[in-house]
């Protein structure tokens, strides 16, 4: 009764062509964007409630790099991968410091005394603070478990992306650039 095959050959293309129209209209709604199980991501915006100390002890506002398109870098000196993308960093922020960008790297298990050596040897550009004893701060940003974590933050505080790990000169680059571009697609 059920059966597509035991009805007369008219009947059995009105039957065959529902089901591919039930087909077809079940594909387009699975496929349609509101219908997506997957939920949209929420606009995060970057914490800067926090005061570090530099190398030379002097406090340091997060909050004073408002405004400015960067990445939050959390890394140690004894971390390989932190010591690869080091350079990578020293150069995008010699290239891109005319539009104001700069990356925080913040250490964190490494003490000033320390960090000054480091940053000297591996010429370091950027402000290099300590995080240190400051747990808020790497709850915060998910950061201390896996070195490096970079989160990479536009002028208007919004989170572009956090990444945990290394990568190479042009993917930091190619983020770098995303961060520069603004909502409307201009550069900044």
């Amino acid at each position: 009764m059920g059966s597509v095959q035991g009805l007369a050959p008219r009947s059995r293309r009105f039957w065959v062509g529902r089901w591919v129209v039930a087909v077809a209209l079940a594909a387009a709604i699975a496929s349609w964007p509101a219908c997506s199980s997957e939920p949209e991501r929420p606009v995060e915006h970057a914490n800067f409630d926090f005061t570090l100390k530099d190398m030379q002890g002097n406090d340091v506002r997060l909050a004073d790099y408002t405004g400015r398109p960067l990445i939050v870098n959390f890394w140690a000196t004894w971390c390989a991968p932190c010591k690869h993308e080091i350079p990578i960093f020293v150069e995008l922020v010699e290239k891109y410091k005319d539009q104001q960008f700069t990356i925080l790297g913040i250490s964190t298990d490494d003490p000033a005394e320390d960090l000054r050596p480091f940053a000297a040897e591996f010429r370091m550009n950027y402000p290099v603070l300590v995080g240190l004893g400051n747990d808020a701060l790497l709850d915060a940003y998910s950061a201390g478990f896996v070195l490096p974590t970079s989160w990479f933050i536009r002028s208007d505080g919004t989170v572009y992306l956090k990444h945990e790990g290394s990568g190479t000169r042009e993917w930091f680059e190619e983020q770098v650039k995303a961060i520069l571009t603004t909502a409307d697609g201009h550069q900044e």
